[in-house]
């Protein structure tokens, strides 16, 4: 993709197509916000926080899921199949890993629900991949010196989704309890849980 994709400019274009759809009959104004209302209904954070804690109390889920994001995901009823291919990435000791998508704000919707601001930034997107380091820190991630930051570029056709580790002493709690820790900073890398 090439061009300005500011907001504006997205904006501009998502109402052009809305118009051009209307006029040839295509979609009615009311229907196209249906549409979307329908879509957006179920894209929740939440969602992203019931599949790591899944991933956290089922290791054989967890396996699945770091090998097959996709088809894991679908399991529990969260992807469409037209969806584009989705990658979760594993956080671990010496491995921390955060997403971005440096052309425009590829995200997976239904797991995260609707992108922050700040993910669609230009300052984030050129940033994190360039010092990642000093953008977590402004999140107030601090990691120890050691620890590898690997960035993830989305895009239209992969997705990606961080597997968080999980807090020392939660062994105890439910898989809803886990989920409530889980938040849609530590999915997309910019806080730990």
């Amino acid at each position: 993709m090439s061009g300005d994709h500011s907001d504006a400019t997205i904006a501009r274009r998502v109402r052009r197509l809305e118009t051009l759809l209307e006029e040839k009959g295509l979609l009615s104004g009311g229907a196209l916000d249906e549409s979307i209302d329908a879509f957006l209904l179920g894209a929740s954070p939440a969602n992203g926080a019931h599949v790591v804690a899944r991933a956290w109390t089922d290791p054989a889920y967890r396996a699945r899921l770091l090998a097959d994001g996709t088809a894991a995901v679908r399991e529990l009823g969260y992807l469409r199949e037209a969806a584009p291919r989705l990658r979760v990435v594993e956080n671990t000791e010496s491995v921390h890993n955060v997403i971005v998508c440096t052309l425009c704000s590829c995200y997976p919707l239904s797991l995260l629900g609707p992108s922050p601001s700040w993910y669609k930034s230009e300052a984030y997107r050129s940033r994190v991949v360039r010092e990642p380091r000093a953008v977590l820190a402004e999140f107030g991630l601090h990691l120890p010196a050691g620890t590898e930051i690997t960035v993830w570029d989305s895009s239209a056709e992969t997705r990606y989704l961080v597997l968080p580790r999980r807090p020392e002493g939660t062994g105890q709690l439910t898989e809803q309890a886990l989920a409530a820790l889980v938040t849609r900073y530590a999915l997309i890398g910019t806080a730990a849980v």
